[in-house]
């Protein structure tokens, strides 16, 4: 049986590389992005397996759509809630974060995921499937700047935690990858060029998933893969 993954924000980046990973493993991945352009590109460059639903995660229809084609594809076996956003740029102190930015962010980063676990809950249950919901670093130390976004990936990594010990059935990781040569490090005005690609930590999120470790949080410094160089990790 062809297993199946639902990877959001997949048209550039970790979601991307990760799809890949997943496709030459011959799983059907149905990637979304925001961009019908580039999503279609990645598409492309993912291969065959690949099902392209365009859209914002933050939206209900969209999320109908990716369960539609979930439901074309047979079930799904994992969910990846890689999609995210800073929200303000330049990063802004707490004194001046502005909170309609802050609440969009939350909903991004923190509703929008629950949303799809909700919605894909009773398939992965019966598959004994897995969640995998993409952390920061910044959700657990105190970093200049970083008090917003570190926010809403504190409370997804409280989400995944008690989703956990919810569903036993169900594997559940929330992972920090680390710094990666991103557009979003990028944006935050971090060195992006000088931090290793995504695809290393694609590679490592690869043996998470092979491996069905336990439910828990995970670092890609601390994954066990030979594709991952000592110190590509902050």
């Amino acid at each position: 049986m062809t297993k199946t993954a639902v990877i959001t924000g997949a048209s550039k980046g970790l979601g991307r590389a990760l799809a890949v990973e997943l496709a030459r493993d011959g799983w059907t991945v149905v990637v979304d992005a925001r961009s019908t352009e580039a999503l279609a590109e990645a598409a492309a460059g993912i291969g065959p397996n690949a099902v392209p639903v365009p859209g914002d995660v933050t939206d209900p229809a969209h999320r109908d759509d990716l369960v539609r084609a979930v439901d074309a594809a047979g079930g799904i076996d994992l969910l990846v809630n890689n999609a995210g956003t800073l929200g303000t740029t330049p990063l802004p102190r707490l004194a001046d974060q502005p909170l309609d930015d802050l609440e969009a962010a939350f909903r991004t980063n923190v509703a929008a995921p629950l949303a799809l676990v909700q919605a894909f809950l009773p398939g992965l249950r019966e598959r004994r499937g897995a969640i995998l919901n993409i952390s920061s670093d910044a959700a657990v130390e105190p970093y200049r700047t970083w008090g917003g976004y570190g926010s809403t990936k504190a409370a997804l990594e409280q989400l995944s935690h008690v989703l956990a010990a919810e569903e036993p059935d169900v594997a559940v990781w929330w992972v920090e990858p680390g710094e990666m040569r991103t557009d979003m490090l990028r944006d935050s005005g971090e060195d992006a060029d000088a931090a290793p690609p995504p695809e290393e930590a694609a590679a490592a999120l690869h043996t998470l998933i092979t491996e069905r470790r336990p439910s828990g949080r995970q670092r890609v410094a601390d994954l066990a893969s030979p594709t991952i160089s000592e110190g590509t990790a902050q």
